[in-house]
């Protein structure tokens, strides 16, 4: 469903190319500075680029960027706030009405509803990546760009956040290309893996 040929940015000495179907993983590995957290950027056609991506037959050009971008969507490490309170950055999902998945989502993560009345600067970092993630996923894009997003989060948080992915993939039929520096985590969970270096990638 999602298919990536000679994909090429600066920071990549070598272009990348790879295809992954629905509920597949790619978790990708390698030192600081090789250009993972630019790969992610330039898959959601944030970063120049050459080379193509297709999502279901259908090439990345075709789409208008901010279409592109919610059907492949980048999940930073450092997650953004633009309002002062959390409640306001769901707007879509506190009422009643259409509640149900954020809390359904909250619950899995370990997160009570009562987190969504607090103001942001109270939240810690690993609140901040789990809300933001399920922020996300409220759009239901297809294909998941994570960039360490369970970087600050306790073992048992982090295999909660890894279930919800999983149990998103298969419900959404979307993938995933996984940052990790953790080899356990991606031991559990990928279909590929691919490794970067300063002067080559190895899939």
């Amino acid at each position: 469903m999602f298919r990536v040929e000679e994909l090429a940015i600066d920071a990549l000495l070598v272009p990348v190319s790879f295809t992954l179907a629905e509920q597949e993983v790619l978790m990708v590995s390698g030192v600081s500075g090789s250009g993972k957290s630019l790969l992610l950027r330039a898959l959601a056609d944030l970063e120049p680029h050459s080379g193509q991506a297709w999502l279901n037959a259908e090439k990345q050009s075709a789409f208008p960027p901010p279409v592109w971008r919610r059907q492949v969507m980048w999940f930073p490490a450092e997650t953004a706030w633009w309002d002062d309170s959390v409640e306001a950055h769901y707007p879509d999902a506190v009422t009643e009405k259409d509640s149900d998945w954020l809390v359904s989502g909250l619950a899995a993560l370990g997160l009570p509803k009562s987190i969504l009345k607090q103001p942001v600067t109270a939240l810690s970092s690993g609140e901040k990546q789990r809300l933001a993630l399920l922020r996300g996923l409220a759009f239901q894009p297809k294909v998941l760009l994570l960039d360490e997003v369970t970087a600050n989060l306790d073992p048992d948080s982090t295999l909660a956040v890894e279930a919800l992915v999983q149990s998103y993939l298969a419900e959404q039929q979307a993938c995933a290309v996984w940052v990790s520096h953790d080899p356990a985590q991606a031991e559990r969970l990928a279909s590929q893996q691919l490794v970067l270096s300063k002067g080559s990638t190895t899939l």
